[in-house]
């Protein structure tokens, strides 16, 4: 399923500082119907291991997920790899044992590692640290009614890039619609036809940006399923309970209230 960890330095999710508005005066972020949304969303496994297969191929030459552990990837609710495939990634990483001092291949008890060589963020948290939905004037209102919007702003950069590019500074900045300033540092990181899948899913920039954003809301909460039903049976449990406590108090009360009980 997976190829080799980087193709290359430029080959990077590019989530550079700043934030993306769609309603105060910065780029804009359209809004992706993903599985996970809403009350009952759940994580789709599949796009999930397409995610992770993009951010390996792709993004992991610039970007670590240092908060994430290996191991996670087996888990329910996640990319569920079957375990023999999860300790075959983990060898695919080089780690200085704690211990010893010595570079060994990596375990399912290892987290992703740290990449700090090209200077780009880390990715474990960031489809929660960016926001892509505001309400007029930062009031949050479009956040009630789409969410925080942070895997849409993740696939607006993706596929927001325009081809145009300047140089200022010495540096090459990139147009792209989304960025806050709508020019980017990082170059154009994906390309239609880039990684293949194995279940022959599209591979376009859009699917592949709308994948490796899913993989990203889930290393950022790899317990939302888990969440969410606790949350729900926790609803159902206060419904319930306050039913009985409105008949309970009826029943109390209706004989000093003058009322008959059938």
């Amino acid at each position: 399923m997976f190829r080799k960890i980087a193709i290359s330095a430029v080959s990077a999710l590019g989530l550079m500082t700043g934030a993306a508005f769609a309603a105060e005066g910065g780029g804009h972020v359209e809004d992706v119907p993903f599985s996970f949304e809403g009350p009952f969303g759940t994580y789709d496994e599949h796009q999930l291991q397409r995610g992770l297969q993009v951010y390996t191929e792709v993004c992991a030459a610039c970007h670590g997920l240092k908060f994430v552990p290996i191991r996670a990837l087996s888990d329910e609710g996640g990319p569920h790899l079957p375990e023999d495939q999860v300790r075959a990634y983990a060898k695919n990483f080089s780690v200085t044992d704690k211990d010893t001092g010595e570079d060994r291949d990596g375990l399912p008890t290892d987290n992703f590692p740290a990449n700090t060589g090209a200077g780009a963020p880390d990715l474990s948290l960031m489809a929660k640290a960016r926001a892509g939905f505001h309400g007029p004037y930062g009031l949050g209102i479009n956040q009630l009614l789409h969410g925080i919007g942070g895997p849409e702003y993740i696939v607006s950069i993706l596929h927001g890039y325009t081809g145009e590019e300047k140089e200022e500074a010495g540096s090459t900045f990139y147009e792209n619609h989304t960025f806050s300033t709508g020019w980017i540092k990082m170059p154009p990181p994906l390309a239609d036809g880039q990684v293949e899948f194995a279940d022959g899913s599209p591979n376009d920039v859009k699917h592949m940006a709308e994948d490796v954003a899913a993989f990203l809301m889930w290393t950022a909460e790899p317990k939302l399923n888990a969440r969410k039903d606790v949350g729900f049976k926790a609803v159902l449990f206060l419904i319930i309970l306050s039913s009985l406590l409105y008949l309970t108090n009826k029943r109390l009360w209706a004989n000093v209230k003058g009322k008959k009980l059938h």
